[in-house]
């Protein structure tokens, strides 16, 4: 099993270039999490004074993962609530399909 030939992608964060390997199928996905990203970083640049790169590359990764916990949570939160819902439709039809009269 062959695993797919990498190629360089040229991101740009801010005023930075960066060269990242990735397979051709995941270079779409790369580059709008680099997007993201990059927007992310200048958003946190207006409001702070003078940061480094460093410093933005770091506040923008926490809350990315912050924004990502959040959604992570309603997700679950959702899922539990709809798995719910589905096991009071099945003990419902349980119900009906346990107490249904015979036909003649």
């Amino acid at each position: 099993m062959s695993t797919p030939a990498s190629e360089p992608v040229a991101l740009r964060l801010i005023d930075r270039e960066f060269l990242i390997a990735c397979a051709p199928e995941e270079r779409e996905g790369l580059l709008e999490a680099a997007g993201f990203l990059d927007r992310k970083m200048r958003e946190l640049r207006a409001n702070a004074k003078a940061p480094s790169f460093e410093r933005l590359a770091v506040l923008a990764a926490i809350s990315v993962a912050h924004e990502f916990l959040g959604l992570r949570k309603q997700h679950e939160s959702q899922e539990q609530r709809l798995s719910d819902g589905l096991a009071i439709l099945q003990r419902k039809l349980d119900d009906a399909f346990e107490h249904e009269v015979p036909r003649r």
